[in-house]
């Protein structure tokens, strides 16, 4: 039920709020967001002569499109997207299972204090530093290569995963787990009977979801030399190579329609 209704049930008199009834008010502010949009466009630094020269490029990347090359650089576009498969399905998998424990000890309602704490401390500080950043001090440590793309993606995983896991966790019904807990149930049952049935179904949604997530950032990793096809997309548009670059991401699209696809029938399953 509106407020409105609400007010009109209670006998009161609905009233609009103060700035669409005062007219001068409210041109003031359409006014106000226009001057501000003209402001804040002009503080831009627009090159006009090097967009009029991307245009022509922009078109013939779209050009691309309707004539992919698949086989002039088949070896460097099958061995990237392999890589890229490898390393996101390796990836989900171990922060998946580290991302359990942290998750548990995540939520306040099961955890102690200190235990509590701690976990929360590992998923703000993952959740904290964007990929391409902790893919560049990988790629620091570690050189170039899937390696850093794999460690990355793993912690992104571990950050994303927890927090949810944690929240579901924390909002989910006691109604089951203090019936479990009062039949004398060890912690380790109480989790397995009384908390991992309420979560499992969301868990698995989450994971399918994270291992798509993880896919589409391998291929924007790969630009800073993380591994994955990002290189040799990078590559293709450094080489203007538009024809090889569309033919990468269509791939991509294609990949990440059918994880779309295979995640819809696994959740429905589940559910």
């Amino acid at each position: 039920m509106s407020h409105r209704e609400l007010d009109d049930m209670l006998g009161r008199k609905w009233r609009k709020p103060h700035f669409v009834t005062n007219p001068v008010l409210r041109w003031s502010l359409i006014f106000g967001f226009i001057a501000y949009l003209i402001a804040a466009f002009m503080t831009i630094e627009v090159d006009w002569g090097r967009v009029y020269e991307g245009l022509d490029r922009g078109w013939q990347f779209i050009l691309a499109f309707t004539r992919p090359d698949f086989i002039s650089r088949a070896g460097d576009i099958w061995g990237g997207l392999l890589e890229s498969i490898v390393m996101t399905v390796a990836a989900s998998v171990v922060g998946i299972l580290i991302s359990i424990p942290i998750g548990l000890g995540a939520a306040r309602n099961i955890a102690p204090l200190p235990v509590y704490m701690i976990c929360r401390g590992i998923v703000a500080i993952s959740r904290a530093l964007q990929e391409i950043i902790v893919a560049i001090l990988l790629v620091a440590i570690f050189g170039f290569g899937p390696l850093a793309g794999f460690l990355t993606l793993s912690f992104a995983t571990i950050g994303f995963l927890s927090k949810l896991l944690a929240e579901d966790i924390e909002s989910m019904d006691k109604v089951q787990a203090e019936a479990i807990r009062a039949s004398g149930a060890k912690w380790m049952q109480w989790i397995n009977y009384g908390v991992q049935p309420q979560v499992m179904p969301r868990l698995i949604g989450l994971s399918i979801y994270r291992v798509d997530i993880n896919f589409r950032e391998s291929a924007i990793l790969g630009l800073v030399g993380a591994g994955g096809i990002g290189a040799t997309l990078n590559t293709a548009f450094d080489r203007y190579e538009y024809d090889t670059a569309a033919a990468i991401l269509i791939l991509i699209i294609g990949i990440v329609m059918m994880l779309e696809y295979l995640s819809g029938v696994i959740r429905a399953r589940v559910q």
